[in-house]
């Protein structure tokens, strides 16, 4: 009896929880259908939600059935190529493309990048001119003034490197050492001399006249004529040399000459300048004359001639003058040391100089 009342009750269970699990499972597809088909009201909430940008076309957008695996960025299951988007004012294309939008030019003459006329008290761009002007007053330039630069100016200057007084063994003497150019910076007209005085007399000297271009930076090639004088006859020479600023510094002037009845001749001056203090200069100094034929008249012998080695300590009071004090050691070497001891002659000596540097 109580089996049968258990079946039964199991019975009426299941017939009335039929509908309800029929209404759940079964009819969840006419559901879904009636909610597609069913006409949407729109509230005025709802409306106030919608979110959708103007002028897009929702009515063309296609929802694929499976996500596309080629484009995990996009959306799944929607068809961006269908998407027709409208202008940006609501309104749809009607095929052609717009046209952009142009940009309103922008007039630039009205701008003042000095932010407005000059103030009452701004200083007077010819203030430091005393009023004269390019274009009128005694400077007046003709015409369309030309910008000109440092190397097409024409320049000049004087040098005397070495007007001393020597002191040696058995004599005194007076030398003179300088040039004196006028160019510009790549052309200029040179003239050096150097010579020394003994007794009231002028025992030798050498005066060049050359011709000086720039062959590179500090560099200069020179060409000219040479002339000797001084006790004995008079000599002439072709020259041909160098002279500018070696690395580390070093001041090099060197020549070779050509002069009558196949002589030739070449000389060697360095100069080095080290600064002990702005002012205080300790100068070595080196020259080196070689022959290339002997001339007994001028008491000179054939190769390596004659030589110097100095030292000299010089102070600036300004730049352009300098007194300074020194030693020097002169020689002689080969056959014109041969011939200067045939004579009685030294053939070595050490002097002690005084003497001022100047240039303007």
């Amino acid at each position: 009896m109580t089996i049968k009342f258990s079946r039964l009750a199991f019975a009426a269970l299941m017939i009335s929880a039929a509908p309800a699990w029929s209404q759940a499972h079964g009819g969840s597809a006419d559901h879904a259908q009636h909610q597609q088909t069913a006409p949407k009201s729109t509230s005025p909430a709802e409306k106030a939600m919608d979110h959708s940008m103007p002028g897009m076309d929702h009515g063309k957008m296609k929802m694929s059935d499976t996500p596309s695996p080629a484009n995990s960025d996009s959306m799944p299951g929607m068809d961006h190529g269908a998407m027709n988007h409208g202008s940006m004012d609501g309104k749809p294309k009607t095929g052609q493309p717009e046209k952009a939008p142009e940009m309103t030019s922008m007039d630039h003459g009205d701008m003042n990048a000095q932010g407005g006329p000059a103030p009452a008290d701004a200083r007077d761009p010819h203030g430091y001119s005393g009023g004269y002007t390019l274009d009128k007053g005694p400077y007046t330039t003709p015409g369309t003034p030309r910008l000109r630069l440092a190397d097409e100016h024409k320049f000049a200057t004087v040098l005397i490197d070495r007007l001393e007084r020597g002191y040696g063994k058995n004599n005194n003497d007076t030398v003179y050492d300088g040039q004196a150019w006028f160019g510009t910076a790549y052309d200029r007209l040179i003239v050096k001399a150097e010579g020394d005085v003994a007794k009231g007399k002028l025992q030798e000297a050498r005066t060049e006249l050359l011709w000086g271009h720039a062959i590179a930076t500090f560099w200069d090639v020179q060409a000219g004529i040479r002339h000797d004088s001084g006790v004995g006859p008079d000599r002439s020479w072709l020259a041909l040399g160098v002279q500018g600023l070696a690395p580390y510094w070093f001041e090099v002037d060197a020549a070779a000459y050509i002069g009558e009845n196949g002589r030739t001749a070449a000389r060697l001056e360095a100069e080095y300048e080290l600064l002990l203090t702005q002012r205080l200069i300790l100068q070595p100094r080196v020259e080196i004359n070689y022959y290339g034929k002997s001339d007994p008249a001028l008491e000179i012998g054939s190769g390596l001639s004659s030589g110097s080695i100095g030292l000299r300590l010089r102070y600036e009071i300004n730049r352009q003058f300098a007194p300074y004090i020194g030693v020097e050691r002169v020689s002689k070497f080969g056959k014109t040391a041969d011939i200067a001891r045939a004579d009685g002659a030294l053939t070595e000596e050490t002097r002690w100089v005084a003497g001022v540097r100047i240039w303007f």
